[in-house]
């Protein structure tokens, strides 16, 4: 028997019983299935989570503040002191000092109400200076950002972000406006682009006012100087290693400190946030791709059930051909190459369901799905495999029947 007919008569068998068949396939389709959608949910995850990442900035070094210490000596966690001040932010924007750093944006914020035509709204007003734009790559919708005159006049204007601005006008169309922040009136002269959300805020929730504005007339005090977070846009993807070197060793010099281990700030990168984002996303894929495996194991066993079923039906028929001259590797291979059948139909049919899945469900769930191709090639070979594993003992046994215990056989 050559290969052309052993193909032939595996389908007739198969198809013989379709419905036995249907079922068979459908616990190793199901498990393909499975295996794609868990595969394409961790890879569309780690994709939303290193956009939201990259929506901070191109390029982006973010320099925190130190921990502070109150009158107790209880001490707060990094981010608490007022380490940074505004001439470490002018120090880091020379192009003496720090060559490879393109941008400084320092922050200063503070959670304060606004209130605009009898509805108040407690959002994050920063201060910061016009670079902010271009370094956290941030783009607007409708006005202008703040410029050098408006800093240099600690000018009463600011620009909303989208949901600030809906949740106080209802609208994003509120250039020419006014808004009351702290008791002080502001000119609304730009709307932000929306956003998202970061790791820790809302970057669409926030108002936007000069530096000398927000030290002078909003949070001022005895830190007036003192700023909150400044970011560093690199030069470039190839320099940001340098920059960072650049940036420590300019904060290091200034603060008088020859430790780095004992520095009062901190610097964090972009890469440093997805490198772990995607590492915690990689175990969970693992993980859920280890449970969805689960199913394929169980649909193996469903092959091996259903070809043992079949080879008890199939005595005499096997019987009849060894009789006739069929040898024992002739009938182990149609078994196999009908176990191969079904885990291939399983394979094909759960890659297709894994593959619509994947383009209707990012629209429900609101995350995203990565089909990798990958792993839909590699899931149909596995369940090939399958059928081919379980179905080694169910042909084995047929090959095995001795001819005349198999004619007797009712």
């Amino acid at each position: 028997m050559n290969w052309a007919e052993t193909f032939r008569t595996s389908w007739a068998a198969v198809h013989s019983h379709a419905m036995r068949s249907l079922l068979t396939v459908l616990g190793i389709l199901i498990g393909i299935a499975a295996v794609i959608m868990t595969v394409g949910l961790g890879l569309g995850t780690q994709k939303d989570v290193s956009e939201q990442i990259s929506s901070l900035g191109s390029n982006l070094l973010i320099v925190s503040p130190g921990s502070s210490t109150d009158s107790s000596g209880v001490r707060g966690g990094f981010g608490t002191g007022a380490t940074l001040t505004t001439a470490d932010a002018a120090a880091l924007a020379s192009s003496v000092n720090a060559p490879d750093i393109a941008g400084v944006a320092a922050e200063k914020t503070t959670s304060l109400s606004l209130e605009a035509n009898d509805t108040n709204w407690t959002t994050t007003v920063t201060g910061t200076t016009p670079s902010w734009l271009d370094v956290r790559s941030r783009d607007l919708i409708a006005g202008e950002f703040i410029t050098d005159d408006d800093e240099a006049s600690s000018a009463a204007v600011t620009v909303l972000g989208s949901e600030a601005a809906t949740e106080l006008f209802g609208t994003t169309n509120v250039v020419g406006q006014s808004v009351t922040i702290d008791d002080r009136t502001f000119e609304i002269v730009g709307v932000l682009a929306s956003a998202g959300s970061d790791s820790s805020s809302n970057l669409d929730d926030v108002a936007i006012v000069p530096m000398s504005t927000a030290a002078t007339q909003l949070i001022g005090g005895v830190g007036s100087n003192t700023v909150s977070t400044i970011y560093l846009k690199a030069a470039g993807d190839g320099v940001l290693a340098a920059a960072y070197q650049e940036a420590q060793g300019v904060l290091l010099n200034l603060h008088s400190i020859s430790d780095a281990d004992s520095a009062d700030f901190t610097i964090s990168s972009q890469d440093a946030l997805v490198d772990t984002a995607t590492s915690i996303y990689r175990t969970l894929t693992v993980l859920l791709t280890g449970i969805a495996a689960l199913s394929l194991l169980v649909g193996g066993i469903g092959v091996m059930n259903i070809m043992l079923v079949s080879v008890t039906e199939r005595t005499r028929e096997i019987g009849l051909r060894k009789a006739l001259g069929a040898p024992p590797w002739a009938i182990r291979r149609q078994f196999l190459v009908e176990a191969a059948i079904l885990g291939l139909a399983g394979g094909l049919l759960g890659a297709v369901l894994g593959i619509g899945a994947a383009l209707a469900l990012p629209g429900v769930i609101g995350s995203s799905i990565v089909v990798s191709p990958a792993a839909v090639g590699v899931s149909i070979g596995v369940a090939i495999a399958i059928g081919l594993v379980f179905g080694v003992y169910p042909a084995t046994r047929a090959a095995r029947l001795a001819p005349i215990d198999a004619l007797r056989s009712e």
